[in-house]
């Protein structure tokens, strides 16, 4: 993680995400991934839980409706915006680091500690704050975006993997936890309402390597149009790995 963010540090930066909250919540919103249905067993109208990360709502705002109340917490404000409104429903507009919950019975984390660098401090608040069920989802394998062939086309060296779904359990491991794991497949996409759109989440991160007429052929070469004129890239069968344990005393 280290050595990925060493390479491009705007991209860990949470405005980063303001300019990528639109396209991010058309790819993810109405995704079926399984991740509630995983969660059965543990969902009740008495429960309530905490969304590490909740990004545009897209667990939070089903689960409110599931639970007495939830608590999402999600430091970009373009993110934030997009949050779906709930009656039980709490944003709490910062990082995990220095959020400050009240504790819960249930703590999610989904495709979040890609970023994060002290992993171990992070996985122990999770804990810490969950009174019945730490659920933490990763992908299996590397995320399909633009962003990567992107920087390797104008840096001209391959970008730092990202952490996956292993790491995560061999880190468990590491620390004792011995959890359950859940593994889900949906359909995954990224997509742009246009090219415009494209450009301003693209163009930034890579400025002072960007060559607009390569962009302009990349995009060409490896964006789709779909019946509705939106672009889209990285259509596929994506998986995920979800651990998940009862918290250590």
């Amino acid at each position: 993680m280290e050595a990925r963010q060493g390479q491009a540090r705007v991209f860990h930066d949470p405005n980063y995400w303001d300019a990528r909250a639109k396209s991010f919540a058309a790819g993810t919103s109405s995704r079926r991934d399984g991740f509630i249905e995983l969660m059965e067993p543990w969902l009740g109208p008495q429960k309530t839980l905490i969304d590490v990360g909740a990004g545009a709502g897209r667990y939070a705002a089903p689960l409110a409706e599931r639970l007495d109340w939830v608590t999402a917490v999600e430091p970009s404000q373009g993110m934030r915006e997009l949050i779906p409104s709930r009656d039980n429903m709490t944003v709490i507009a910062t990082d995990w680091e220095r959020a400050e919950p009240a504790v819960a019975d249930l703590v999610i984390c989904c495709h979040v500690l890609y970023g994060v660098a002290e992993a171990t401090a992070f996985i122990a608040k999770l804990e810490a704050v969950a009174r019945q069920r730490v659920f933490i989802q990763l992908r299996h394998g590397q995320l399909r975006t633009p962003s990567d062939p992107l920087w390797e086309l104008m840096v001209g060296t391959p970008r730092a993997r990202q952490p996956q779904f292993a790491d995560l359990w061999n880190l468990l491991e590491q620390l004792g936890i011995r959890a359950e794991v859940g593994v889900l497949e949906y359909q995954g996409s990224q997509s742009w309402a246009d090219a415009a759109e494209f450009l301003a989440e693209y163009r930034p991160p890579l400025e002072d390597h960007w060559d607009e007429a390569r962009a302009r052929d990349w995009m060409e070469a490896n964006l789709e149009i779909d019946a509705d004129g939106r672009l889209v890239y990285g259509r596929g069968l994506s998986t995920s790995g979800v651990a998940h344990w009862r918290p250590r005393a």
